[in-house]
């Protein structure tokens, strides 16, 4: 394989093998052909210019501007945002091919350390918008539809007017941000992709060693869960570092911010009420005896164990086929159930595999996980996987595929109004699957296959709601935790055992080392609270699959009507047309509802 700058990178074997088929790269072409591409020097050379004269035409003169004037300066401001944002992607994607890669490293802190020089003088613009009068505001829109078209944005902005604090304080937090939490995060991310794993002799990275807790040879799944539960325990010091001084200094934010909880920023950012998450989280806590425990207990049975350990939560059945999915199968799998339910939506992935969009294979050095990138709005997302064959992985494509065409389609509304709020944001991904899902099941050549099939989305829907609701309780503990005191690696250890038993339920017991297993998480260090985004998306589709299992007429047309709002739209406005609403406490139940009813039919497969 080439890297984009057209330097080897890896062994052109390194990111499939035969039994996988050819794996896609990336081309960041699209982007840039190189670090020393003359457009990228173009680009930073303008932004460098574009911010100066914005400052120097705008900065304390935004409260007498007319509505075109307005709107002639958030159309800067949206082109400032645009080639920053395409400079950082090109950055950021090529570090995360090979995060050990000291050049990648290099290039990507050199192009923000710049980028945060250059854009220091625009923290007026939102500082100056908030202290306009909404009267003043809604007289310009009022005045201008195009200008009227950026309302969301300008909501947005104005709901941090609270928390908001002076000129000074606010240009010193955005000089400092290049060693504060980004810094963190990426020690945190090299320390990860670094870490060396030897199980039966081989080494391995932590995406192969977490793989092997698949493995059908439940010794082959003790003995990854060991090795990572060593390597975890060996690092430990350093990850507590990592999630105190993160915690700490969110802590100093927040109070100087006035905000009233850790988690506040997130439900602003998410344009969701904290009654909302609230009600979510709830909801999930008093399920899990019916879903998690009812759940685990039946794949007890099913391997035949008095107890299950942490490396049989996700041990395929005792009946399951062991088999590599090869990369042409896992693309026809999800590209026909893309088309099943609307031929455009097909046509919208297309590219993704023809194109360079997808970086499929594991490399050494490449980030762990999976990951869609928006890029930027006149640009295309990119898709990352690690793909190595599992069925499992067949329906990560699924999911972030969604969100690749959740993108694509959101791009119509511009940089600023693109961007989909994180509790919206894994709207199309889980959608994706769930008919990726359906697809398989109804092509299910026996009940054998159906009870696998059904088992796996069981386990993947605990993963996302169940778990992410106990990751969410986890934060919530750390963070309070760490407003009274310094953590030691115990503390943090003893907070991620008391969300693990009530979550997981009796049926497990938990080795000695699992207590340091939140280490990896990378949600936990680089976007704080993210992590009930995901079981927000799976319940509102869980409720939106329901209406269209109900055979609700235009549901498709409706469905891409709302991807296409991207942030243009908060999620009550965007769910009315489907006759649901997310601030209703039963709107939740009717998605779990969809959980426990496959583990019913799991039970009567079982009779």
């Amino acid at each position: 394989m080439l890297s984009s700058d057209k330097t080897p990178l890896f062994d052109a074997d390194a990111s499939g093998g035969k039994e996988l088929g050819k794996l896609p790269d990336w081309d960041l072409s699209d982007l840039y052909t190189g670090e020393d591409a003359p457009e990228l020097k173009r680009d930073m050379e303008w932004l460098e210019g574009a911010c100066a004269g914005f400052a120097a035409d705008y900065e304390g003169k935004l409260a007498g501007l007319d509505a075109g004037q307005m709107l002639e300066c958030v159309l800067r401001y949206e082109k400032i945002d645009t080639v920053a944002g395409r400079i950082m992607s090109f950055a950021g994607l090529r570090y995360y091919q090979n995060t050990t890669d000291a050049g990648r490293a290099k290039f990507m802190s050199d192009c923000q350390d710049r980028i945060t020089t250059f854009t220091t003088p625009l923290v007026f613009f939102t500082l100056e918008l908030n202290r306009i009068e909404d009267d003043k505001l809604d007289a310009l829109f009022a005045a201008d539809a195009d200008l009227a078209r950026f309302k969301p944005i300008f909501e947005r902005m104005r709901a941090m007017r609270p928390h908001q604090l002076s000129d000074e304080l606010e240009k010193f937090l955005h000089d400092q941000s290049v060693v504060g939490a980004s810094a963190w995060n990426k020690l945190f991310d090299e320390t990860i992709a670094g870490l060396s794993f030897t199980v039966d002799g081989e080494e391995l990275g932590i995406e192969g060693t977490l793989n092997l807790l698949t493995e059908q040879d439940r010794a082959k799944r003790e003995a990854g869960a060991r090795e990572l539960a060593r390597v975890f325990g060996e690092n430990v010091k350093l990850f507590a570092r990592v999630h105190n001084t993160l915690a700490k200094e969110k802590e100093v934010e927040d109070r100087w911010r006035k905000m009233p909880t850790p988690q506040h920023g997130r439900h602003l950012a998410n344009h969701v009420e904290p009654e909302v998450v609230e009600a979510l989280r709830n909801a999930v806590v008093a399920a899990y005896p019916r879903l998690s425990h009812r759940y685990y207990e039946l794949k007890r049975k099913w391997l035949g164990l008095d107890t299950l350990e942490v490396w049989d939560r996700n041990a395929p059945l005792p009946m399951e086929e062991t088999r590599l999915v090869a990369w042409p199968e896992a693309r026809e799998t999800v590209m026909n159930a893309y088309s099943e339910f609307d031929p455009k939506m097909a046509e919208i992935a297309e590219p993704f595999f023809d194109k360079g969009w997808i970086d499929a294979g594991v490399k050494p050095g490449k980030a762990p996980g999976a990951f869609a990138h928006p890029t930027v709005a006149e640009v295309h997302p990119y898709v990352m996987l690690n793909y190595l064959g599992k069925p499992r992985d067949v329906m990560t494509l699924a999911h972030e595929l969604g969100h690749g065409v959740h993108q694509v389609l959101a791009a119509g509304q511009g940089e600023l109004l693109s961007s989909t709020p994180l509790t919206l944001a894994e709207t199309a991904s889980v959608f994706g699957e769930m008919l990726t899902f359906r697809r398989l099941l109804a092509n299910a050549k026996n009940d054998a296959e159906r009870k696998v099939l059904l088992a796996g989305k069981v386990e993947d829907m605990i993963n996302t709601v169940v778990r992410q609701i106990a990751f969410y309780d986890f934060e919530c503990k750390l963070h309070a935790a760490r407003r009274e005191g310094e953590l030691t690696p115990e503390d943090i250890n003893a907070l991620w055992m008391s969300v693990q038993a009530e979550s997981l339920g009796p049926v497990f017991n938990f080795m000695e080392g699992y207590e340091t297993f939140w280490a990896y998480i990378p949600h936990f260090v680089h976007s704080p609270f993210y992590v009930y985004a995901y079981a927000f998306g799976d319940g509102l589709v869980n409720a939106l699959y329901a209406v269209y299992e109900e055979g609700r007429p235009g549901f498709q047309e409706q469905y891409f009507e709302m991807l296409k709002a991207g942030g243009s739209k908060h999620h009550k406005e965007l769910l009315a047309p489907f006759g649901l609403d997310a601030t209703d406490p039963a709107f939740w139940d009717k998605g779990l509802s969809m959980i426990s009813g496959l583990i019913d039919q799991l039970e009567a497969l079982e009779s």
